[in-house]
């Protein structure tokens, strides 16, 4: 489908939406020169440009002058779509005063929830939820509106997801779950809320990584402290290594030294029959502590 901007006087009207200059807009639309639903090269509407910029003056002129509401741009987003996105709640609550809908999708799965929490508008989330919105929308790789806030770390959107029915272990198509990418990015107190809305400790990807072997990966000692008290697996996963040897390859003396004062086991070995000094030493890596404190004895 291809869609061209019909006159120069369209290009203005454009022009207009995007920077709320609302008496140019309404000028040329009382023309009657400026199709309200004309669309550019990609599909956007006027409204979705003032929808996308926030200029709530704007969007109402569109809305009254007839605007469908509801068109689709190529990537199939739409003007409730940009306003979640864009977190302009005045905008999306407007919008469904005039019959919005939440169902529509773009190519990759995205909706508009999913975009309001992506980006952690937890207002823009709370009226698309009060609207009818679906708390287990996917993206198409199997990416949820929880996993896409615990990516974020957005920690009111995921409270207000969770209590609203979210589920908490719902992974994504490569067994990424909400608390892995939260550990994987850091987000200790998004790991703290999770663990104790009943996240699973253990529950690994596709490639046999937990949530704890990230984090001791990249030497996140706030998340390992949180998933600690949960008494997740310190011995060999089931991709062949630990996550003292993950700590140990990372070269982090304080993530080892929490890991061994947990229960971490250092005899053990991995898939390569490695223990973990001798599989730090053999990297190439070669660090007194960390050398002291596997060898210590337990």
């Amino acid at each position: 489908m291809s869609f061209k901007k019909e006159t120069p006087l369209a290009n203005a009207a454009f022009w207009a939406a995007r920077r709320g200059n609302l008496a140019l807009l309404r000028l040329l639309l009382n023309s009657g020169r400026v199709d309200v639903d004309c669309r550019d090269s990609h599909g956007t509407t006027l409204l979705m440009v003032a929808s996308y910029a926030g200029h709530i003056d704007c969007v109402k002129e569109l809305v009254l002058q007839g605007a469908d509401i509801n068109l689709q741009r190529e990537s199939g987003t739409t003007a409730l779509f940009f306003a979640a996105q864009q977190g302009h709640n005045d905008v999306v609550r407007f919008l469904f005063e005039f019959g919005a809908s939440t169902e529509f999708r773009t190519k990759d799965g995205g909706t508009a929830l999913l975009a309001a929490s992506q980006y952690g508008h937890m207002r823009v989330v709370e009226t698309l939820l009060k609207h009818g919105a679906n708390i287990h929308d996917q993206l198409y790789d199997g990416a949820t509106a929880l996993f896409l806030a615990a990516q974020g770390g957005y920690l009111d959107v995921i409270r207000l997801l969770l209590s609203s029915g979210a589920k908490v272990n719902q992974p994504r198509q490569d067994g990424t779950a909400p608390l892995w990418i939260a550990s994987q990015m850091g987000h200790s107190e998004v790991v703290r809320v999770m663990l104790l809305r009943g996240a699973d400790r253990d529950a690994a990807r596709n490639d046999g990584t937990t949530a704890l072997l990230k984090a001791a990966n990249k030497g996140y000692n706030d998340v390992i402290k949180e998933l600690l008290k949960f008494s997740p697996t310190l011995g060999i996963l089931k991709n062949g290594t630990s996550a003292l040897h993950a700590a140990v390859l990372s070269g982090n003396i304080k993530t080892v030294r929490l890991l061994l004062e947990a229960g971490a086991d250092p005899a053990l070995r991995n898939k390569v029959l490695a223990l973990p000094y001798p599989y730090f030493n053999s990297i190439g890596h070669l660090c007194k502590e960390i050398r002291q404190l596997l060898s210590e004895p337990s």
